[in-house]
């Protein structure tokens, strides 16, 4: 999304690569927490984070250089695919997990992180 973003000439807003920080840091975490308590070692984990930003930074260069040679009905199709597949992600792993861990705030907190992006964005 970010590179589809770049190449289409909107830049990049500041709730995008808010969005994308934020979002990313509980599944690290809980993740990193799970793996440190399965014993993989710290710096077994650090290289795998490692690993997955610098997986992340080549899928930007690659959909910035595909985004720039389509047209906009297939980045319209990219997006839509993209928000799916978060909500997907979030709805099946994200919520159940938290709300086991997190107790009945959790979706309040997620409205929560709902209203500040779409603040942002309209921000941005």
């Amino acid at each position: 999304m970010l590179g589809i973003g770049i190449a289409a000439g909107q830049g990049v807003s500041v709730g995008l690569l808010v969005a994308i920080f934020v979002s990313n840091l509980p599944e690290s975490i809980g993740s990193a927490t799970a793996m440190r308590a399965a014993g993989t070692k710290p710096s077994a984990i650090r290289r795998l984070w490692v690993l997955v930003a610098l997986i992340c930074t080549a899928a930007t260069v690659v959909g910035f250089a595909i985004a720039d040679n389509v047209s906009g009905n297939l980045n319209s199709v990219v997006d839509g695919f993209a928000a799916g597949a978060l909500l997907v992600m979030l709805i099946d792993s994200m919520i159940p997990d938290a709300v086991r861990k997190g107790g009945d705030v959790s979706g309040l907190v997620t409205v929560l992180g709902f209203a500040v992006a779409a603040g942002l964005s309209a921000v941005s």
